[in-house]
């Protein structure tokens, strides 16, 4: 038995995902936070696996370092071991911290076509770099937790297993292709590519879910 905590990214409208998703799952005008993984946690359940997903406290009044102690604090307070962390879109920001902090705690990293942090990068930082104005994506504004600089040891997640899903379709191909550079210059990678959206687990849900429980099996 594995033990899955999911991270979910900017907390998503109900009205962005049905977009990407191309279904009218959730009525307009509310916000998904960790109900983003709803679809495919009883398909992992199923396999006797546990599953965390808890919803990130409010962007507008958190930080970055909020949301990481917020995951830390859920694996201590749990007393988990043996974590596959998976995080999507700025969760992958989360995810690195919190396996900085607790490396032996953690089985498997992945980041679902997410934001893959240096050392003192922000969001907003990674998505400059890949040659894009953040402001000029709809919806995401300098919220603290993506202006936020992460500050993390490198040297202690470098050698945990991970992997990286990039979503070919996706509308954030300017953060994922920095993530898929740092890949190829090496590291303790697994790379997988999938012909969906921003939103696999909607989108491909069921072999978005094969993916993980594959990793889960590592």
């Amino acid at each position: 038995m594995s033990t899955y905590v999911l991270v979910h990214g900017g907390n998503m409208s109900t009205d962005t995902w049905n977009k990407l998703s191309g279904r009218d799952d959730y009525p307009s005008g509310d916000f998904l936070g960790g109900r983003i993984w709803d679809c495919i946690i009883p398909n992992i359940e199923v396999h006797e696996h546990r599953v965390f997903a808890p919803t990130l406290k409010e962007e507008h009044s958190s930080t970055l370092t909020e949301h990481i102690n917020q995951i830390y604090t859920l694996i201590e307070e749990n007393n988990l071991d043996n974590v596959i962390l998976v995080g999507h879109s700025y969760g992958g920001m989360i995810i690195t911290g919190v396996a900085s902090k607790i490396p032996e705690k953690i089985q498997h990293l992945a980041y679902v076509d997410a934001a893959l942090p240096d050392p003192g990068q922000s969001l907003f930082d990674i998505i400059t770099s890949g040659g894009r104005d953040p402001l000029s994506f709809v919806g995401l504004e300098p919220a603290a937790p993506y202006v936020e600089k992460i500050h993390f040891e490198a040297e202690n997640i470098k050698t945990l297993p991970k992997t990286y899903i990039l979503c070919t379709e996706s509308e954030f191909s300017s953060v994922t292709s920095v993530a898929r550079e740092k890949i190829a210059a090496g590291g303790k990678w697994h790379y997988i590519e999938l012909p969906t959206s921003h939103v696999p687990m909607a989108s491909m849900p069921e072999r978005f879910t094969e993916l993980l429980l594959e990793i889960g099996e590592k």
